[in-house]
């Protein structure tokens, strides 16, 4: 159990985002398998999918944009907009290699496949997303690596000691500023070589 609990902590924020962009992903699919099936006997099975895929994009941008990933940083509202349609151009590709595949060389027609094309490809454009936007879109927090570690009190760096190592001092506490040596530290008479005060050499 200690195990997982620290495996969830130091994938927290990937396992958070992940959830909340294949809500966001489920309610563009169903945009996207609607418009397509609507449009696809009068404007075709290729236009259908590309009219479907342009609106299902902007929904999931403003939901990604605002929930999935709003922790994360942006490079400014109008790049970020660029690179995610550039994006969704790409997976809108995969829609097309998906249908081509399956009902062009395959040669399986009817709704039924088309439906199945748009299963695989929502499937490999979901992953190719989900890494695409993390990587270029929406960095990591603070420009911290993709897959983030969230520290707990225990990450915390500790105080410096007297020499810049973590930890107490050389004497296991960290003296006030201001404050002297200790009295160990001190130098004597015995460290020093030389003789008390009032100290007279025989002859």
């Amino acid at each position: 159990m200690r195990g997982i609990r620290e495996l969830y902590r130091r994938f927290r924020q990937l396992i958070h985002e992940g959830a909340k962009f294949l809500v966001v992903g489920a309610i563009g699919t169903v945009v996207t398998f609607g418009i397509a099936n609507a449009l696809q006997g009068s404007i075709g099975k290729y236009g259908a999918v590309t009219v479907a895929t342009i609106i299902a994009t902007v929904i999931t941008f403003l939901g990604n944009r605002h929930w999935s990933f709003r922790q994360r940083e942006g490079q400014g509202t109008t790049r970020d907009s660029v690179v995610f349609f550039v994006l969704n151009g790409i997976g809108l590709l995969i829609y097309y290699g998906s249908i081509w595949l399956i009902q062009d060389v395959a040669g399986l027609k009817g709704k039924l496949w088309y439906n199945a094309a748009l299963v695989v490809g929502t499937g490999l454009g979901t992953l190719f997303r989900f890494w695409s936007y993390r990587k270029w879109v929406w960095t990591a927090p603070g420009g911290g690596p993709a897959f983030d570690q969230v520290r707990g009190p225990e990450d915390s760096p500790r105080p410096t000691g007297r020499h810049g190592t973590h930890g107490p001092g050389r004497h296991g506490a960290q003296r006030p500023q201001g404050q002297g040596p200790p009295e160990q530290e001190r130098l004597t008479p015995a460290t020093t070589g030389s003789r008390p005060p009032g100290a007279h050499r025989r002859t």
